[in-house]
């Protein structure tokens, strides 16, 4: 039995109280479904400004009517310091996924992307240390390697931030830090390497680029891609993450007040990624005719991204269930059925 299939068998047999902020978004919406299905009582905080009731909807049709009376919601922001001590009230975990995410948004408008990722995150730090939480696990960023050459990226090798996005993401960090210096409160933060999976926004301008192409290539639209195509990326799919929070949450004091990478700890160029949907397309029916149209580097984005996972696997217990390809067959037909 994995460490995963054993915290889960142990969390059945004995219910938790977790918070889950963004709770609405993508990888929020992934995590109270499989909270739920473990029997857990849910309280999730969101603003609605990224997040969508449809996800909460589609939640309640995957559980039980019985697992969805264990789900508390409350509409409010991270900014605000009385939303999140409300929110941590009688909780034991706080997953904290609310952040406004994409590197594009932020060069476009850091004033607004510093207010939710770097204010609603003390916020949160002050609110689950006041209510005194077991423990605080957030959404950390592969972001803050920026522009470190080194591969596979390693936890402790950390370049210059490339976006105001990468500076919330380790200014995340180093309040994290300084608040177990300071107050003896210890967290985990979580590296994410572009996450992919059900219920990912493919719409608007800051879209993610797995949502994004294989809504197009359903839809019979052109495919872009930004440079030559060997871009790389360590694409991790939404159930590892989801593993990654509950072993994280569920850690031993030893493991925490650490920062782990959530990868396969593999790289995948974007022209083999297309290769990838149209291939499980195909597999579903649908052929892609097309080839993909190439445009310039985007800028703030860096050429490659892999993750070392040893850390995580070593302190965690964390062991991805799913490749690139294998998450993608699992998620082809929620997209298919969403995006037609």
């Amino acid at each position: 039995m994995s460490k995963y299939e054993k915290i889960s068998l142990d969390l059945r047999q004995s219910p938790k109280v977790w918070l889950i902020t963004g709770v609405a978004g993508f990888i929020g919406s992934n995590l109270l479904e499989t909270l739920l299905g473990l029997d857990q009582h849910v309280v999730g905080l969101d603003s609605f400004v990224t997040g969508h009731q449809r996800n909460l909807d589609e939640v309640k049709s995957q559980v039980s009517a019985e697992q969805w009376q264990r789900f508390t919601l409350i509409e409010g922001d991270i900014r605000s310091l009385d939303d999140c001590s409300k929110a941590c009230e009688g909780v034991d975990y706080v997953l904290h996924q609310a952040a406004l995410g994409s590197v594009p948004r932020s060069i476009n408008d850091p004033v607004t992307t510093n207010g939710a990722n770097i204010d609603g995150f003390l916020n949160m730090l002050v609110a689950a240390r006041d209510a005194e939480v077991k423990s605080f696990t957030y959404a950390a960023s592969s972001s803050t390697y920026g522009d470190h050459p080194g591969l596979p990226k390693v936890e402790d090798l950390i370049g210059k931030p490339l976006s105001p996005y990468a500076v919330t993401k380790y200014v995340n960090e180093l309040y994290a830090d300084v608040f177990a210096r300071c107050y003896g409160f210890a967290t985990i933060g979580l590296r994410y390497f572009n996450v992919f999976g059900k219920r990912q926004d493919p719409n608007g301008a800051y879209a993610a680029v797995i949502p994004k192409w294989t809504a197009s290539m359903i839809r019979g639209e052109d495919v872009f891609i930004n440079g030559d195509g060997e871009t790389s990326r360590d694409f991790c799919f939404v159930e590892n993450a989801v593993q990654a929070n509950l072993l994280a949450a569920t850690a031993d004091p030893n493991a925490k007040n650490q920062v782990y990478n959530v990868a396969i700890g593999d790289r995948t160029p974007l022209n083999l990624l297309f290769s990838y949907l149209k291939e499980t397309l195909v597999a579903n029916g649908i052929d892609y005719g097309k080839e993909a149209v190439y445009r310039d580097f985007r800028e703030g984005d860096v050429r490659h991204s892999q993750a070392n996972i040893s850390k995580a696997a070593n302190l965690l217990g964390y062991v991805p269930n799913f490749s690139i390809q294998a998450g993608i067959r699992r998620a082809m037909p929620w997209y298919i059925e969403f995006f037609k």
